[in-house]
């Protein structure tokens, strides 16, 4: 980037100047050409419909700013800089060469950061606005004037972030491991608190040895003032230590539904596709039991095993006999749960998919109660549901019965551990040589139990772990399936809708006969193009290719020149209005639904929309016009009224592709023929796709592609299609037949009986 020569007068150093005081829209397009000027110097477009302002917010906070930064897979961090930390942001030393970064100014606006030189105490800045201007030379005093530290700092990602690794129980671990600080906090408490752990039993020793043995009541209260006092501090030490584990508990489990619910939106169609909507609901909340293991037992346990670095030495210092036979009981609980992990490990892993099997039953039965009710499919349901639910139970009882059988020999070592090592020291302390003494006894007594506790529960973490680990499978066979693309990567083009395919073959990963096959045609942007076939001929899989729903095929698909697979998913989608057979309405208003995912669009936006979908009529007579509350699964309105509003969302944008697959087939008539006779103001200024079955509705089309297992038969206009290609006119024929029954019916037996053309 170039830089002006340091000293130089120029009037463009002046806050006034740089930065002029500029209204909050101004503001806000210099902080948004700021971030994506330093985003493109690492290889990254931003897009500007990816970012929204934060609620409450008038301009870009730093916050909304990494956050966008952060989404299209980029490293950012704001921070509060101060002069000499700009300065030592030189990348090499004496090349007053940076990093880019963005510096937010006082009046809302923003600069670029794009030099320093620690010699001159100078650093370059660039206005956002004015990507091939020179950068200004900015000293000190100059810019403490309408800077006050606040810097984004960005790169690129070296190597995958945390964000991209594959979800484990190690990518949990990181994240807690992340709170270093609070972590910090809790250790040192821990610690405290371990050390306060042996004062009671010092002084119960005391008490017994020498206050009673010597009848001291000044003695007593000493220790009973000592004794309180640790108390007190204990309590509040406990405390503080809950309180910031709380805090700690909290953060994960808020970072880990934002990572949970951002990969799973990652995911590829196909992956829904082909699995149940209950199985991934199930094996995404195991990630609770995860947390739960992680945060609670783990974190405990960790905790308590700290004390024995005070606690061990102390009963070693007691009497040596009795703490080797604690230790060598704890010795014992651990290699039992030991024998026993692997068949207990098998055994989690059937419950967990005879659960997972379950839900994606109920699940299923919520998401089509309306079909279920209809045919009356309770019994057949519910039997299933039993099935399942006895499949369960009785694997978890089986399961149940085998866990319980360490716990059973594990009881009698428990005992002897709290109860047993008190006998056998008191046997000892009957010798008259021996050094035990009734108040070491007492103290080791009660020690014991914070000794043991530990050592057992650490024993049991590695029967919990086999739960675990088969929970952190259930989540990472959601998760670590392959994203559809990283958010920044790929071309931005402005689209006019030329579209060409060439020699293009598809095959579903599941399939083994292409669902396209060398498939090779070409439109020029504008074209309205209908796409005809039997049943299974490939219609569909074209529109999902043009959609980047599937990116790996052979062949060429280009979009304006520009190869798809190359172009940002999100960019690519955003461009097409997208109309299904069948299409999702979200809770909400029909406003809502209509100017889903565009925020910014007004009122007027959506009426346009409506209008030009022929939904303008129908909403106008709902109870509260746009402001109508949409049911879930819309059973406030017709299919018909549905699909309208549907056409109007994909509408709204003024797209300049609009694919159009099936989109009137659940039309009532009157409001098909009310689209249809839209279709050429709809498609004026834009490339239509239309995939239909009811031939009728495509006459009007500048082209029709006429498809055959996969193949391009044919592309031409209606007319020209009735001349010379055999599967047309017969589609034609058979749908057309009651216009003159007796000429179609012979013309259509004469096609098939392949004596036509």
């Amino acid at each position: 980037m170039d830089k002006v020569e340091a000293g130089r007068s120029d009037p463009r150093i002046t806050p006034g100047t740089i930065n002029g005081n500029q209204n909050e829209q101004d503001a806000t397009e210099m902080r948004l050409l700021a971030a994506a000027a330093v985003a493109r110097h690492h290889g990254y477009e931003l897009d500007r419909s990816d970012f929204h302002l934060e609620a409450g917010d008038a301009i870009p906070s730093p916050l909304s700013l990494v956050k966008w930064l952060r989404d299209q897979g980029l490293v950012a961090k704001a921070s509060r800089m101060v002069w000499a930390q700009l300065l030592r942001l030189t990348a090499a030393a004496g090349t007053g060469v940076v990093s880019p970064a963005v510096l937010l100014f006082t009046d809302g606006t923003a600069g670029v950061l794009v030099g320093s030189d620690a010699t001159r105490n100078i650093v370059w800045i660039r206005d956002p606005r004015s990507a091939g201007q020179d950068a200004v030379a900015v000293d000190r005093l100059r810019l403490s004037q309408l800077w006050t530290g606040e810097t984004i700092l960005v790169r690129r990602p070296r190597g995958q972030t945390d964000a991209d690794q594959p979800f484990s129980l190690m990518w949990v671990m990181r994240l807690i491991l992340a709170q270093r600080k609070l972590m910090n906090d809790v250790g040192i408490a821990s610690l405290t608190l371990s050390v306060l752990t042996i004062l009671p039993p010092l002084l119960v020793m005391s008490v017994i040895d020498r206050v009673v043995g010597h009848h001291s009541l000044s003695t007593l209260v000493l220790l009973s003032t000592i004794l309180a006092i640790a108390a007190i501090y204990e309590t509040l030490l406990g405390y503080g230590r809950r309180e910031l584990i709380q805090i700690i508990s909290t953060r994960v489990d808020t970072r880990l539904q934002l990572h949970i619910f951002t990969r799973l939106l990652s995911l590829p169609l196909d992956y829904f596709e082909r699995t149940q909507a209950g199985l991934t609901i199930h094996r995404l909340l195991q990630v609770y039991r995860v947390r739960e293991f992680v945060t609670g037992k783990l974190m405990g346990t960790f905790l308590d095993c700290m004390t024995l670095v005070f606690l061990l030495p102390f009963l070693f210092w007691l009497n040596v006999t009795l703490s080797w036979m604690v230790v060598a009981a704890a010795g014992m609980i651990a290699i039992i749960i030991m024998i026993f992990l692997k068949p207990i490990g098998r055994l989690i892993g059937r419950v967990q998919a005879a659960e997972s099997m379950k839900s994606s039953v109920l699940v299923e039965s919520v998401q089509g109660i309306r079909t279920l009710k209809t045919l009356a499919l309770e019994p057949q349901r519910k039997v299933e549901w039993d099935a399942r639910v006895a499949t369960s139970g009785e694997l978890r009882l089986e399961a149940g019965r085998l866990a319980n059988w360490p716990q059973t020999l594990i009881t009698p070592i428990e005992t002897f551990i709290n109860r047993g090592v008190i006998m056998v020291g008191a046997y000892l302390a009957l010798d008259a040589g021996s050094t035990v003494g009734v108040g070491s006894l007492v103290a080791f007594m009660m020690l014991g139990a914070r000794v043991t506790a530990p050592l057992v529960g650490l024993a049991k973490l590695i029967e919990d772990f086999q739960e675990v680990r088969a929970a952190v499978g259930e989540v990472g066979s959601v998760l670590n399936n392959q994203p559809e693309q990283q958010s920044g990567a790929g071309l931005r083009p402005s689209f006019e809708g030329a579209i060409s395919f060439e020699e293009l073959t598809f095959t579903y990963p599941t399939g083994k006969t292409p669902a396209l096959d060398k498939v090779s045609f070409s439109i020029p942007a504008g074209t309205m193009l209908g796409v005809v076939g039997r049943s299974g001929s490939g219609k569909s899989t074209l529109t999902r290719l043009l959609q980047g729903v599937n990116r790996d095929y052979s062949g060429f698909l280009k979009i304006d020149g520009a190869e798809l697979r190359e172009v940002n998913l999100a960019h690519l989608r955003r461009s097409f209005g997208v109309v299904l057979q069948d299409n999702f309405l979200f809770r909400g208003t029909v406003r809502d639904n209509i100017s889903a995912g565009r925020p910014g669009l007004t009122i007027e936006d959506v009426v346009r929309a409506a209008r030009l979908a022929g939904a303008e009529e129908f909403i106008e007579r709902l109870p509260q016009g746009y402001d109508t509350w949409i049911e879930e699964g819309s059973s406030n309105i017709s299919g018909g009224q549905k699909q309208r509003m549907a056409i109007a969302r994909a509408l709204i944008t003024d797209p300049r592709i609009l694919i159009l697959d099936e989109a009137t087939s659940a039309l009532d008539p009157e409001s098909e023929a009310l689209v249809n006779a839209n279709l050429t103001r709809i498609g004026r200024g834009r490339t239509m796709v239309i995939v239909s079955h009811r031939l009728a509705s495509l006459v009007e089309c500048d082209q029709i592609l006429v498809m055959d297992r996969g193949k391009v038969i044919d592309v031409a206009p209606h007319t020209v299609l009735l001349e010379r290609c055999a599967i047309y006119r017969a589609l034609w024929l058979q749908q057309n037949r009651h216009m003159d029954p007796t000429g179609a019916r012979a013309a259509l037996l004469k096609t098939v009986a392949g004596q036509g053309d």
